[in-house]
């Protein structure tokens, strides 16, 4: 005789907001009660989007065996830690908080996750690479549970015009916990009644992912080359870069093509080029061109630093109104109203002023006493109006003046004596010269940042300097680490006194 079950299936779904975690769990419940099951659905909202997501709890007991049984079933309002027997989390960090509340067991529970990632705040805000290595978690998930199904559902859904609840749906339908056939969730989704077509096809494809149970290895992508100057600058990258330096130099390439124009990408190769031949006259080869490689990400962030024009910029493309309609869900005759935060200071208002101007300003105390209370506040400035998005199209146009502004002579001096210093190393040291490539990633952002940056990227070069030749390396990469460490220094400071 078969065993029948005496405990309700228990599904916890981690989602963020705009990614359909309640739409999920009505699909969910519509597909248990139209096939003879008592469902229930609950959730608890996380505090914010990347502070903690919305924890999702449908539970689901078939109603024939509580008519036999004699009474209803409890009901859960929350996931009990060790009884849950389908976890989907729809973003690699949230599969590391269910982790963390003990929901996936290895005897149980069944883990579908996205291999995708929406950075949190923590990880934006870091001073250094904050992004948090996603292979642990998987490594984790592996371990402790007792099936993992993992791939990026969020390209599946991109590719498919659906949002990722559909491709979550798909993945569940798939993975045999569930004792329903594909077309009973299908019929749901039908049942819904929105965007059916495009569900479907996301759920289609969440099917065949799932299928395949594959989880996918944390790759860069490939850059992909669409248009004339893009083909153009793939066409001379293949021609003079090794196999593994090219795809990153087509990243770094298409950057700076974005950011200013076909030149400006021509002299990021340029740059690069130079840095390819000392490299290859310094066994780069046998090093896997690691100097190479190093400098074509960090040469591409220093050349394409951020600014009021370059903010301006990504502010008011078309694709991204699209993509924050697509965000919550907006139909198409719904309005959908943007309001931007901008605090720009008087060092920013400089950085974009013409190379004496902006230097004149700031040299100036009594200037800058009188200016800089007109910069204290941040504004609001809403660009789904005329004036807001006029506002802020008219300082994108501004990139073609780029060239001539104050941070941009700035940047280029620190670049030339970067890469003078780098070309010297390789001669002496190999891994020196890497690390000093790599060190440049602490100048970043504007301001304060930039001058915070700046000095300690300075102090780590001249320690460097009054070095023995043997060492250097370890010194650039102890203090670039404790440079990373606080925003405060001190941590940086006691590695300065240490060396």
């Amino acid at each position: 005789m078969t065993e029948q079950r005496e405990r309700p299936i228990s599904i916890a779904v981690l989602a963020l907001g705009g990614q359909g975690g309640g739409v999920l769990t009505k699909w969910l419940v519509d597909t248990a009660e139209a096939n003879g099951y008592l469902a229930q659905s609950t959730y608890v909202a996380g505090v914010a989007q990347r502070t903690g997501a919305t924890v999702y709890c449908v539970e689901m007991f078939p109603a024939n065996r509580a008519a036999a049984i004699g009474r209803d079933p409890v009901f859960t309002p929350y996931p009990i830690p060790g009884d849950v027997d389908l976890v989907v989390t729809a973003e690699m960090t949230e599969t590391g908080r269910a982790l963390q509340k003990g929901f996936v067991t290895p005897n149980r529970t069944t883990l579908i996750a996205s291999s995708h990632r929406l950075y949190s705040i923590i990880e934006k805000s870091a001073l250094g690479n904050g992004i948090i290595d996603q292979s642990t978690v998987v490594e984790i998930a592996e371990k402790a549970s007792k099936k993992f199904i993992c791939f990026d559902m969020e390209a599946a859904a991109t590719a498919t015009g659906s949002l990722i609840s559909s491709v979550l749906l798909g993945a569940i339908a798939a993975c045999g916990v569930l004792p329903f056939d594909r077309s009973a969730f299908e019929t749901s989704i039908r049942n819904a009644g929105t965007a059916v077509d495009a569900n479907l096809l996301g759920f289609a494809a969440g099917y065949d992912g799932a299928s395949k149970n594959s989880s996918d290895a944390v790759q860069m992508p490939a850059a992909i080359p669409a248009g004339a100057n893009r083909a153009a600058l793939a066409s001379r990258i293949d021609a003079e870069f090794p196999q593994p330096v090219r795809n990153i130099a087509l990243h770094g390439a298409l950057l700076a093509l974005d950011y200013q124009d076909p030149g400006y990408a021509a002299s990021y190769l340029d740059l690069l080029s130079d840095v390819r031949q000392t490299d290859g006259a310094n066994g780069g080869e046998a090093q896997g061109h690691a100097l190479t490689i190093e400098v074509a990400r960090q040469l591409a962030l220093q050349m394409c630093y951020e600014d009021t024009i370059r903010v301006a910029d990504l502010k008011t493309r078309g694709d991204r109104f699209g993509r924050i309609r697509a965000h919550v869900a907006a139909r198409s005759q719904q309005p959908v109203h943007i309001v931007e935060y901008f605090n720009p200071r008087l060092e920013e208002i400089c950085d974009t002023l013409p190379v004496s101007l902006g230097a004149f300003i700031l040299r100036s105390e009594s200037l800058r006493k009188v200016l800089s209370p007109f910069f204290g506040k941040g504004r609001n400035v809403k660009t789904t109006s005329i004036t807001g998005f006029l506002l802020l199209y008219l300082l994108a146009k501004f990139t073609r003046f780029r060239r001539g502004t104050y941070r941009f002579s700035k940047q280029q001096k620190l670049i030339r004596d970067w890469l003078e210093r780098i070309s010297a190393a390789a001669g002496e040291d190999y891994e020196y010269a890497v690390s000093i490539a790599r060190c440049i990633e602490i100048v970043k952002g504007y301001g304060d940042t930039y001058e915070r940056g700046l000095t300690r990227y300075r102090a780590i070069i001249e320690t460097a300097d009054r070095s023995s030749s043997t060492n250097r390396a370890d010194i650039v990469c102890k203090l670039q680490r404790a440079a990373l460490t606080d925003e405060k220094g001190l941590r940086f400071k006691e590695a300065l006194a240490e060396c």
